[in-house]
């Protein structure tokens, strides 16, 4: 089954919503279940197409620091929680 192309444009100041400009794109092949999966997450959501939302994933994943995770306080509260309960901190 033939990969199809998505996409993306190069990481920017802030993650955008809307379909890549035409300026610089590359192109990348997804397998197709890989699109079919995005396109189930998508929607509903604010992004208008699988290349604006892999644009925006992947612009999130570069922003990051290498080797850090980004937990939200909550969600750090409820994983030391659940930690606690199964005795591996106290």
């Amino acid at each position: 089954m033939p990969s199809p192309d998505v996409s993306e444009t190069p990481a920017a100041g802030s993650p955008r919503r809307d379909a890549p400009s035409p300026g610089s794109l590359r192109t990348l092949r997804l397998p197709e279940e890989v699109v079919r999966a995005l396109e189930l997450r998508m929607r509903g959501s604010s992004f208008d197409s699988v290349d604006a939302l892999v644009a925006y994933i992947l612009g999130r994943l570069v922003d990051q620091p290498a080797g850090t995770t980004v937990f939200s306080e909550d969600d750090e509260r409820v994983l030391k929680e659940r930690l606690r309960s199964l005795g591996y901190i106290d």
